[in-house]
């Protein structure tokens, strides 16, 4: 049977090597999921039917959002919970159009760039109270809740408070991942004492196994607080003194001040074509714009032709990655501080002029911006959401590194996000640190619309990967002809090495790393090298993936990652 298996393979085409060995389709780990109704993709088969439960009890796709993302602060505390900010697109059938909301926080007034150079610090520290940024979820909740909820926000809460009080069952991708961050963040108060439990009579404590209970009372009780006292209970209530009494006991800045200062904003999303298809980002300080610009670099080859994981492919888009991340790298921040030039870096004259800079036969080993700054006087979940009205929500939120900060709060039951560590300490920068600025954000929800109308809500979590990956998407759907399953279950490519926002100090020079997912074929690999391309194996960076497209039969259908705990489902 091995030789015989053997004989078909060498029968196939290239690409057919990442293919179904049986059927020589593209491979998926699972069906679509296709619902008449509604639909909800998440990371955690339990906060998808909070989202069901939601909308068939009259709730738009936003309450169901909201209900989600609140277990999913519960349940997926390695990855996002109300001390992190969020970020989501609408579709809202009734103007039949788009909404963008920027939900994330600022740094802290009393903080200044002086104060890290007084450190001696080069980079903000990725945990401790020195990145902790005002967390921008709740506030985020409550505005888009204003705009197309239609329960009483109380009852969007009340599963996540039921679960908090009552426990679950930890699934397995997060037992690893709480497990590896323990060691780590048990030295900053409050982490030991809300995020851990017993041992195993050692005397140490430590995260939650697979299958094993957490509940999180000092999380219901914060949940309570929101939902009777709305979004000021959070930011200028009892929950806001606690924090400024905690960052100040514990070498913090973050202050009350700084809480109830905070607001987020309704953003235009923008756009750019390919190959027929709108496919929408939030403009910076996000870096969603990275993968429009990786899209528009890409549209002049034909990918089809090619075929997944040829060496064409992998290569096309590695080199576009590397210019779209000079550019983010050099000019995306916040808006408030410096005016990143979107439709410039968008628009499809500046991407002929860069890819000229490609080369079919070697890689790039350092790659300038094509726009140079003139400064004017920014882990995680990813979910989406469709109901049976038409509002589809693309929507993602985070703590940053993991778990965060490890700064927790005592009594409240949530880590605060490190969002901060992405400021660069270095004057003149646009994403330089300054008081009360957003940092650069890595977290992206994506939407696609053809002819005016909703086609795809979908999103890739993951730092990073996260445009990397959003491009990869659009390409195996439109490009190579895959199912929303096959999209997101194809073997990913992830290059690592460009200049990152934190200055120029880590400025590319060798062309970077390229990791590829199991599945692409050594005569790929060995074409790569021989580009220069560094190619190396990784077990993990790939990111995490959910979507929903419309059904043009009705109704829609789903996919869900298979990396991850996650689930698709509708009714």
């Amino acid at each position: 049977m091995r030789s015989l298996f053997a004989a078909v393979l060498l029968t196939l085409p290239l690409t057919a090597m990442c293919a179904d060995r049986i059927t020589g389709k593209p491979f998926a780990t699972r069906s679509e999921v296709y619902a008449p109704h509604a639909i909800a993709a998440t990371s955690h088969p339990l906060a998808t039917q909070i989202a069901l439960d939601v909308m068939k009890q009259g709730g738009s796709a936003v309450d169901a959002a909201i209900a989600a993302n609140a277990a999913l602060g519960l349940m997926e505390p390695t990855g996002n919970g109300v001390g992190g900010d969020l970020f989501a697109i609408v579709w809202d059938p009734k103007s039949k159009k788009l909404y963008g909301y920027n939900g994330s926080g600022r740094s802290p007034k009393s903080l200044s760039l002086a104060e890290f150079q007084r450190r001696s610090l080069t980079e903000i520290p990725p945990h401790g109270p020195l990145p902790v940024t005002v967390p921008g979820a709740v506030d985020a909740w409550f505005a888009l809740h204003g705009r197309f909820g239609r329960k009483p926000i109380a009852d969007d809460l009340a599963p996540a408070i039921r679960y908090a009080r009552e426990g679950h069952p930890v699934h397995e991708v997060i037992a690893y991942y709480w497990d590896r961050s323990v060691p780590t963040l048990s030295k900053w108060p409050g982490f030991t004492e809300q995020f851990t439990v017993a041992g195993d009579g050692d005397g140490k404590r430590r995260g939650p196994r697979t299958g094993e209970m957490w509940k999180n009372p000092n999380l219901a009780n914060t949940l309570e607080k929101i939902a009777q006292g709305g979004r000021d209970a959070f930011y200028k209530g009892d929950i806001a003194r606690t924090i400024d009494a905690y960052f100040k006991a514990n070498g913090g800045f973050l202050s009350y001040e700084d809480m109830a200062a905070h607001t987020g904003e309704w953003v235009e999303p923008v756009s750019t074509n390919y190959r027929g298809y709108d496919v929408w980002e939030l403009p910076p300080n996000g870096q969603g714009i990275a993968a429009l610009q990786i899209l528009n670099l890409l549209e002049p080859y034909d990918l089809k032709k090619y075929g997944f994981g040829s060496p064409e492919h992998v290569h096309l888009f590695t080199e576009a990655k590397k210019l779209a991340f000079a550019d983010r790298a050099a000019s995306y921040a916040d808006p408030d501080f410096y005016r990143t030039p979107v439709a410039k870096l968008v628009s499809k004259e500046y991407a002929r002029e860069r890819g000229k800079l490609i080369s079919m036969d070697r890689a790039a080993k350092a790659v300038e911006p094509g726009v140079i700054p003139q400064l004017n006087e920014g882990d995680t979940i990813y979910m989406t959401v469709a109901d049976a009205d038409g509002m589809m929500v693309s929507l993602i939120q985070s703590n940053y590194r993991g778990m965060g900060s490890g700064m927790a709060p005592p009594g409240l039951g949530f880590i605060f996000q490190d969002r901060g560590e992405q400021f660069v300490l270095k004057e003149g920068h646009p994403n330089s640190f300054a008081p009360g600025k957003r940092p650069f954000h890595t977290i992206i929800p994506a939407f696609v619309t053809k002819s005016g109308q909703p086609w795809l809500s979908f999103g890739v979590m993951g730092g990073a990967m996260q445009p990397q990956g959003h491009a990869q998407i659009l390409m195996n759907l439109i490009d190579f002809g895959m199912n929303l399953q096959e999209a997101g279950d194809a073997p990913r490519i992830q290059h690592d090495g460009s200049t990152e926002p934190d200055g120029q100090a880590k400025a590319m020079s060798d062309g970077g790393e390229l990791d590829l997912e199991s599945g692409y074929p050594y005569e790929t690999v060995r074409a790569l090298m021989r580009k220069g391309h560094s190619v190396r194996f990784a077990d993990g960076p790939y990111g995490g993936y959910q979507a929903i497209m419309v059904n043009p039969n009705g109704g829609y259908v789903g996919a869900s990652e298979s990396r991850k705990d996650g689930q698709a489902a509708g009714y």
